[in-house]
């Protein structure tokens, strides 16, 4: 293994020492090699089969497994359309092997792409933890034996697993859609996008180019927080190898979720091969987490929920970890927005077959954890194919078909990974450097306060942003207003650092998986709201971002920082309307970005 891999690991494993062992002890006490229902009521079981048709003799026998399929289906989300069909193929699968399944429960999905720069973009980050307390209340019957989650997008699958975490006794396994077929190139997008923010393009030019690119169902083709969810699910052996990228609605995608229904029969503690998930999900599954993402140049979310979902296991990790492995691991890919492929040409190209292969030949991923599927990670990277209709998997390629998308350790596109924390006067916060040029990682600039997104686009609009700058958009933490995405603000920051002005975001809020190509620094703790450094900041405070170096500050030295007065921003009217009154009691418990923004005490 690779010595910082070793020593981050072992960091962890140290520092979560009563946390996991609590945890453990947990899930352990209530682990049982009798089917679960067996321990409730008559009357209490009754209800639970009593619309179960033919199930209802095998359910009524207690001898086999019962699954329950928690599903986050709706016919918005292209993502998650697919869905619709999965419960019926599960149940199918479960009844050839002589068990039974039950959809337990469905969780909210809300679209990011639907709500970014709108009110209901406050709701997203806590959407992933209403989604782990409805996880939660579907398997809380207690009559399940294993769990299949149905789930793709942002929030929804770190909300799932959160929930499931709270059940680690039950095997679990992840049961993505897919990518919907490639539509407009996305350097075509990005350039009407941006034609439209200097009004350039005209509005229907810009739905016309966003239908285009948006266009069937399965998830939207770009390296956002999405697809970074699916990469995770591979690399911590939650996923029947190679599923993460096969389109849906074919005969592959039909196979691979008959497979994991079948599969979820012969992995639960009435079997030989239990798996449970809180086991499953140890130090080493996290430490090959970050190592993904790294060697991926993945989103900049998993920064708040990689943290959220160790917590759940009761184990500890923060930005230093992410960090320090992000430094020690090449970047393999180039894909939007860290490039012009998309997913379905990474997945031509060898795809996380070749991805994990690479990462382990080079130490950097730890081979000896425990997968859904039984083998060690070796197994995980193989690719599922068709044969005569029959389910099976080959080796990955031996090089990629494509080296201008993804490559192996020995010529990666970059020494080091995607992700940095910056660090210094101002706070912590976490900078995303894979689609950044290395001439744009560092600035000196002087600051230009915004309190909201349309001020900045006003004075955008105004012709008021001329010369360098650092863009100061403060009010977005998680207590502030739910910490939403400011990926509206990407082509107008673009815009300007085409036009030859060198400009950088800093901002306790969050960017989307989608980040492009502008310097920011997000997730800045402590935030506005919580009296950090950023609410002391006033127009004309000299900033410095260094990326490669690390280094967050304001030339103001800190003692004269600390003397001025705060000037928070006022939020008062964003908290009602569009259900933001409904999350208050949110905002007031939620702990900050590298806790994991959660907002229960003991993740906190």
């Amino acid at each position: 293994m690779h010595p910082t891999i070793t020593k981050v690991t072992e960091r962890i494993a140290r520092r979560s020492r009563e946390t996991r062992q609590d945890y453990l002890g947990r899930i352990r006490r209530v682990a049982d090699r009798n089917p679960t229902r067996g321990r409730i009521s008559c009357g209490n079981l009754a209800h639970a089969f009593a619309a179960a048709g033919e199930d209802k003799p095998a359910l009524k026998a207690l001898r086999r497994p019962n699954l329950g399929i928690v599903t986050a289906y709706n016919d918005m989300l292209s993502a998650h359309q697919p869905l619709e069909k999965f419960p019926a193929l599960i149940k199918l699968a479960a009844r050839s092997q002589g068990c039974t399944a039950q959809v337990a429960g469905g969780v909210p999905a809300m679209c990011d792409g639907v709500t970014q720069g709108q009110p209901g973009m406050q709701l997203s980050l806590f959407s992933r933890d209403v989604i782990a307390q409805a996880t939660a209340i579907a398997l809380s019957h207690n009559v399940f034996d294993a769990a299949l989650l149905l789930g793709v997008c942002d929030k929804i699958v770190p909300g799932l697993l959160i929930g499931a975490l709270s059940f680690g006794h039950l095997p679990v396994i992840m049961v993505p859609a897919g990518p919907m077929p490639s539509g407009l190139p996305n350097e075509e997008k990005a350039r009407v996008r941006r034609a439209h923010a200097e009004g350039k393009a005209s509005r229907e030019a810009l739905l016309e180019a966003e239908a285009q690119s948006y266009h069937a169902p399965g998830t939207c083709t770009f390296y956002g927080t999405a697809n970074s969810n699916q990469m995770l699910m591979e690399v911590m052996g939650l996923h029947l190898p190679g599923s993460a990228f096969v389109n849906p609605n074919t005969p592959l995608r039909e196979q691979l979720t008959l497979a994991a229904g079948a599969r979820a029969c012969q992995i639960t503690a009435q079997g030989r091969e239990y798996t449970p998930l809180g086991e499953t999900i140890d130090e080493k599954a996290i430490v090959n987490a970050l190592v993904g993402l790294a060697a991926t140049g993945g989103s900049t979310n998993h920064a708040i929920h990689l943290v959220a979902i160790a917590r759940a296991a009761g184990l500890i990790i923060d930005w230093n970890d992410l960090d320090e492995v992000s430094r020690a691991t090449p970047l393999l890919t180039r894909l939007y927005p860290n490039g012009s492929a998309d997913v379905n040409h990474f997945h031509a190209a060898g795809g996380m077959g070749l991805v994990i292969r690479e990462l382990l030949s080079a130490g950097l991923l730890h081979p000896d954890i425990r997968t859904v599927h039984g083998g060690d990670l070796r197994a995980q990277a193989r690719e599922p194919v068709l044969d005569n209709d029959r389910l099976t998997w080959r080796s990955p390629r031996r090089q990629s078909a494509d080296e201008s998308i993804v490559r192996g350790c020995s010529r990666p596109f970059a020494p080091e990974g995607g992700i940095r924390l910056v660090s210094g006067n101002l706070g912590r916060a976490i900078v995303k450097i894979s689609a950044v040029r290395p001439e744009h990682r560092r600035i000196e600039a002087p600051a230009r306060i915004f309190d909201k997104q349309e001020a900045l686009l006003q004075a955008f609009r105004d012709n008021e942003l001329e010369g360098d700058f650092v863009a100061v958009l403060r009010g977005q933490g998680p207590r502030a207003n739910g910490m939403p995405e400011l990926h509206k603000l990407t082509p107008t920051l673009q815009v300007l650092q085409d036009r030859g002005q060198r400009v950088a975001l800093l901002t306790d809020g969050r960017m989307s998986g989608a980040s492009g190509s502008v310097l920011a620094a997000i997730h800045l703790v402590p935030e506005a709201a919580a009296e950090g450094m950023i609410a002391r900041l006033v127009d004309g405070d000299t900033l410095i971002i260094d990326a490669d170096a690390g280094r967050l500050g304001c030339a103001v030295d800190s003692d004269t920082l600390r003397r001025r007065p705060l000037n928070p921003p006022e939020l008062a009217s964003e908290h009602r309307g569009c259900g933001r009154e409904l999350f208050a009691p949110m905002r007031a418990g939620v702990g900050d970005a590298e806790s994991g923004a959660s907002p229960w005490s003991e993740n906190a």
